[in-house]
């Protein structure tokens, strides 16, 4: 994980005191507003919601309902976070300053995106979830550049952040495959088998690119891997039993979820970390 570098912490401004307070209650709203909008107090669930275009069964690379659950810890990991930047301690905390601003972002997005399917548009979605994506992303090369400070919030942030990351980075292609199929764009040559390989595959090679990228911060890069292998393996298992069976697609995404399993660990443990 690495030891406190010199300079890491600097002297709290006014600046800072605003960041923490207002990523905290933002944290609470986008949190609260996500987990509602999502239907668990008794509201319509996503994979109701825009007519079922994404349920477990809507494509062949739509993750079985189980996978979901990964959300419980991912808010969690973000609650923790939000209460752990808040603390008056990490108020100048340099990691922070750099991320901060950008995971209340993602936690914003991620609330708009529900939204934007509980409207029922499939389309805006992908846009939503797009730009979610593209935000992560720019946290986690942020993460992996930057020297860990003191280890509570370094591991914290690092933890779900990649949990966050990987798990949007397979949602992202699910809810394209939702997309197309909702805009019933036709099987463009290759079918939904083929469509759906070609994904999975996508993921993987996404999986081996994030672990060599990151290869030299364990604590982001493997949540990362872990994730993503949690979201393929479920699209494979979604695929060998209930409506939608697939064995191609299944074969893939089991394929795919080894690849991104393994390739944190070998790229880490082949790599001096500092």
């Amino acid at each position: 994980m690495g030891t406190m570098t010199a300079g890491a912490v600097g002297t709290a401004t006014s600046r800072d005191r605003v960041r923490q307070v207002t990523v905290l209650v933002g944290a609470v709203v986008a949190i609260v507003g996500a987990t509602i909008g999502s239907g668990a107090f008794g509201g319509q669930p996503i994979a109701q919601a825009a007519d079922g275009a994404l349920s477990a069964t809507a494509t062949p690379v739509a993750p079985d309902s189980p996978a979901f659950s990964i959300w419980s810890v991912i808010y969690t990991g973000l609650a923790v976070f939000a209460v752990v930047q808040a603390l008056p301690r990490h108020a100048a905390d340099r990691r922070l300053r750099a991320v901060a601003w950008w995971v209340l972002a993602t936690m914003l997005l991620n609330a708009l995106w529900i939204g934007v399917v509980q409207a029922g548009s499939v389309g805006a979605s992908v846009l939503v979830i797009a730009v979610l994506l593209a935000v992560l992303a720019a946290v986690y090369v942020k993460l992996v550049r930057l020297e860990h400070t003191s280890a509570l919030p370094s591991v914290v942030t690092d933890v779900t952040m990649g949990l966050y990351t990987g798990w949007v980075s397979v949602a992202t292609l699910a809810n394209t495959a939702a997309f197309l199929a909702d805009a019933e764009v036709g099987e463009l040559g290759l079918g939904a088998t083929g469509w759906s390989v070609v994904l999975v595959s996508l993921a993987a090679v996404l999986a081996v690119a994030y672990a060599f990228y990151g290869r030299r911060r364990p604590t982001v890069v493997v949540p990362v891997g872990l994730a993503m292998t949690w979201g393929l393996l479920w699209i494979g298992l979604g695929r060998t039993t209930g409506e939608l069976v697939d064995e191609t697609a299944a074969r893939a995404a089991f394929v795919a979820a080894t690849l991104a399993l393994l390739a944190p660990i070998v790229a880490t443990s082949t790599t001096p970390h500092p």
